[in-house]
């Protein structure tokens, strides 16, 4: 469900800025000062939409394109050489997906999903969204500017942009030197921009590989996770609950050093029933204030009558009686000793001593969370609600001073680096109008194509109906991904 509030406040914002634009324009006292601001700042506002345009970085594009000519020009033929193999994977790629749609077979997962705030994207995960989105777009842009310098074509400028919500940003070449320069001269330029986000995913990665040796002398890993956020007012807040910063060994036993490990005891936890603990029958006639016992909706034995905060009704067998006996126990005492699963794990030569567990309905836990340091969380409820209730990550602080936050922050920073990039790579390559690809394709088709069909106007129409087979094509997929994410 789409963020009415967020909406209403976006809206209210342009709106706003809108009005104070017009209002400013339009008044004797004002316009004058203030259209010279925006014409000296380079400013631009129209509706919904915020452009900045500057020429200040024309000399640094010049120095970057003449910095070491012949490696660069390696460097964007590599570009070119990935642009035309990414355009021939993109369409074969999109194609298949359209097919299958379109057919009814099944596809496990979509491949072209709109990245939309408040509807699949958390609004705590905009910050990462929009920025990445703003640094892919200024290397993509970056990289049209320096090959352009390097094919002898006059950057006029760059300017960065807000459209709604979505940053970007855009390269002003002079088009008269881009059309009589050679078609391969073109295509390295063209294929500049999706180059530059095929490296940002590469480097990504590279990050997220080497991460662990990157942080060892501040973090340590593969001993526990640590809690990097809890969602307020869960299941697990509180003065008493998980808190930012604690450090999580097990999971009722199951051992946990990673994320991978903490995934995999939560499923554990749901399959298996809750473990027991030993004791003995002496301790529980001692310790036991049952009232008087019931069968609840959900078919399992209450005994403490529902309103306990310590106590847990926990059920047994003995020698002397078939039938299950039930006991209403203190739960941190009792779960403090030696767990078990069968009475014979408890056995004790000349002792009376039994397996208790507690008394629950099939999709309720009894979960002990172990801390580092800390008496251990104990958790009654659907794991899946300790599951969603906190975030947690791999690298655990040796410090105090060590932020705890900070490997989570570059992690999710360069997996939406590899999604983003890696997406706008795939979708500019496409050959669609108003995008990299159609400039490529027609560059490529001067290219490969003049000396076997030396008509200009075929080969305007070879253009036209790929051009217009790759724009349908795009089309296609957004609608079916708009229908998939809105079904």
């Amino acid at each position: 469900m789409l963020n009415t509030t967020g909406l209403a406040l976006l809206l209210g914002t342009w709106a706003s800025i809108y009005l104070l634009d017009a209002f400013l324009k339009s008044q004797k006292w004002s316009s004058r000062i203030y259209i010279d601001f925006l014409q000296k700042t380079g400013i631009n506002i129209s509706v919904a939409q915020i452009r900045w345009y500057t020429t200040c970085l024309n000399r640094v594009f010049l120095r970057m394109g003449q910095w070491k000519p012949r490696f660069l020009r390696l460097w964007f033929t590599a570009g070119v050489v990935f642009g035309l193999v990414a355009m021939l994977l993109s369409v074969c790629l999109l194609t298949l997906l359209a097919y299958n749609t379109l057919s009814r077979q099944p596809v496990e997962q979509q491949v072209l999903t709109p990245v939309m705030p408040g509807v699949n994207l958390p609004m705590n995960q905009i910050t990462y969204y929009l920025l990445t989105l703003l640094v892919c777009g200024i290397l993509h842009e970056v990289g049209h500017a320096i090959a352009a310098v390097r094919e002898q074509v006059r950057v006029n400028g760059f300017g960065v942009f807000i459209l709604a919500l979505y940053p970007g940003a855009f390269v002003d070449l002079f088009t008269e030197h881009l059309q009589v320069i050679s078609p391969v001269r073109q295509l390295r330029i063209y294929c500049a921009g999706v180059w530059h986000n095929f490296i940002i995913v590469v480097v990504a990665g590279i990050i997220l590989f080497v991460l662990p040796w990157l942080l060892f002398f501040f973090y340590t890993s593969g001993s526990a996770v640590v809690i990097t956020d809890v969602t307020e007012h869960s299941v697990v807040s509180g003065p008493r609950g998980l808190v930012f910063g604690d450090h999580v060994t097990s999971i009722s036993g199951c051992r946990v050093t990673n994320i991978e490990d903490w995934v995999t005891c939560i499923k554990v936890s749901m399959k298996e029933p809750s473990m027991g603990n030993c004791m003995s029958m002496d301790k529980i006639r001692l310790q036991d204030i049952a009232q008087q016992k019931y069968k609840t909706v959900m078919g399992n034995i209450e005994c403490c009558g529902n309103t306990s905060s310590t106590h847990l009704c926990f059920s047994y067998h003995t020698k002397a009686s078939s039938e299950l006996q039930h006991a209403c126990l203190p739960a941190r005492t009792t779960t403090d000793r030696t767990p078990c699963r069968l009475q014979s794990d408890c056995y004790i030569p000349q002792a009376e001593m039994v397996c208790v567990y507690p008394s629950l309905d099939n999709s309720t836990k009894f979960l002990r969370v172990q801390r580092s340091g800390k008496a251990p969380l104990l958790f009654l409820g659907h794991p899946l609600d300790l599951h969603y209730s906190v975030s947690i990550s791999n690298y655990v602080p040796r410090y105090l001073f060590v932020p705890v936050n900070l490997p989570y922050v570059i992690e999710t920073f360069c997996k939406y680096l590899i999604s983003l990039s890696g997406a706008l790579a795939i979708i500019n390559v496409v050959p669609c109008y108003a995008l990299d690809g159609q400039w490529i394709l027609l560059a490529f088709i001067e290219f490969s194509l003049r000396s076997t069909v030396p008509d200009k106007e075929t080969r305007g129409v070879i253009y036209a109906l790929i051009l217009l087979f790759g724009t349908l094509l795009l089309g296609t997929n957004i609608v079916i991904a708009l229908w998939m994410l809105f079904r």
